[in-house]
């Protein structure tokens, strides 16, 4: 069974495009501390007073670079 595309760019728009280290480190599947690293060296990282969040997009192309053909 699949998904309307409607329900699918829903989803998409609901989507957060920023998170902390914890949420992301979860959404990516990686554990914090490498999730950080990747986030630090990708340059997607705002900090805001003691806050730290990433953002996703940037994060996202950044990991796209790692893919194997």
């Amino acid at each position: 069974m699949g998904f309307a595309r409607k329900d699918v760019e829903a989803t998409k728009r609901c989507e957060k495009k920023f998170v902390r280290y914890q949420e992301g480190a979860e959404k990516y599947s990686l554990g914090l501390t490498k999730f950080q690293a990747l986030a630090k060296e990708a340059k997607a990282t705002y900090k805001i007073d003691k806050v730290v969040l990433v953002n996703c997009e940037i994060f996202e192309k950044y990991l796209e670079t790692f893919r194997e053909y």
